[in-house]
């Protein structure tokens, strides 16, 4: 006795490769779901872990740390940049204080990205960085350890005074959480200082000529009255 065979038309054919790219689909995404919270976990990790031995040499540029994905925070920085005196010459040591919450991560440079001057010993858990060539020029985090107000930066005026200064500094409190420009007050150049009081005294005598011509000018009448 013969066998039939059994005969298929297009559309079953194209209803059954549809059903096997769905039933594929399905599994496709429930794998990708499974594998998501991994993922997820490992980026927060990854990002965790930029840098944690300091800040790239770029970061002078911009003050930003390079965490990928990772934007400053847009709040107001709960941190302040004191130093301990408001004017500063040629080769003197101001310190600066970064107060505020403990933090990790930070990176402190003098007169934003022109790194002029330099740093003396880092305080612990810390690190110098180069900025525009200056070995010195900057200071960062040499690990994630937690740093508070008790960690002094002690900032060394270049030779040459030309303008005045300040400091910038970036704070990372985790590395995710950071905020950039926080600026101190500006420091004066004592040394501009005195060239301004002596313009100062400059001009001074010059207002006071016309006066000066004219008491000479009548003493030299009174005497040949």
């Amino acid at each position: 006795m013969r066998g039939t065979r059994s005969t298929q038309t297009p559309e079953a054919f194209q209803m059954k490769t549809k059903g096997c790219f769905r039933l594929l689909l399905v599994e496709l995404r429930h794998s990708l779901m499974e594998m998501l919270p991994g993922l997820i976990v490992l980026q927060l990790l990854y990002l965790a872990d930029c840098y944690p031995n300091g800040a790239p040499t770029g970061a002078c540029e911009d003050m930003l740390p390079r965490h990928v994905g990772v934007l400053p925070q847009p709040s107001r920085a709960p941190y302040a940049l004191p130093t301990n005196m408001r004017t500063y010459q040629p080769g003197v040591h101001v310190t600066v204080t970064i107060v505020g919450p403990d933090y990790r991560g930070v990176l402190v440079t003098g007169a934003s990205t022109n790194a002029l001057g330099g740093w003396m010993l880092p305080p612990p858990d810390t690190t110098f960085l180069q900025c525009s060539g200056n070995a010195q020029g900057a200071v960062s985090h040499a690990n994630t350890n937690l740093k508070g107000n008790s960690s002094v930066y002690t900032w060394v005026a270049p030779d040459t005074v030309l303008s005045p200064d300040y400091f910038m500094a970036t704070v990372a409190q985790p590395r995710t959480v950071y905020w950039i420009n926080v600026r101190s007050t500006t420091l004066s150049s004592e040394k501009l200082s005195g060239i301004g009081l002596a313009t100062d005294a400059s001009a001074g005598m010059a207002d006071q000529k016309p006066f000066l011509l004219f008491l000479i000018c009548f003493l030299l009448l009174q005497s040949l009255a």
